[in-house]
């Protein structure tokens, strides 16, 4: 089932160059680390979760580029343009192959089933 997104026909053509346009260049930096390496954790300081996904993957013998954006305190515009970008409303954002598979929930269940060595094979 498609997530649901507003129709850019049900957004007025005044601000649709605002809304395409809006913090860009966070979503460009992490669509070009996903492009050149297998395995990205996007992440923020202060949150446990991109800790756990980090070591997950350290424990796993799995490289990765680690990307952080900020901290509870700041930055959160431009993480709320990755949320929109991705749909995915809590980081980490983990990345395989340029495929978002989740958090580090999510990572972590992947490691265990083996999935994860499949989708790097």
């Amino acid at each position: 089932m498609p997530r649901p997104i507003l129709d850019e026909a049900q957004i007025h053509s005044a601000i649709r160059e605002k809304i395409a346009t809006h913090q860009q260049a966070i979503v460009r930096e992490v669509q070009a680390a996903v492009a050149q390496h297998a395995v990205v954790v996007v992440g923020m300081g202060m949150n446990p979760f991109p800790k756990k996904a980090r070591r997950a993957l350290d424990a796993a013998g799995v490289p990765y580029h680690y990307l952080e954006y900020g901290n509870y305190f700041n930055t959160w515009r431009q993480r709320n343009a990755l949320k929109l970008w991705t749909g995915w409303p809590t980081l980490p954002m983990v990345f395989v192959r340029g495929t978002l598979i989740g958090g580090a929930g999510d990572l972590q269940q992947l490691i265990a089933s083996g999935e994860l060595k499949k989708m790097l094979a």
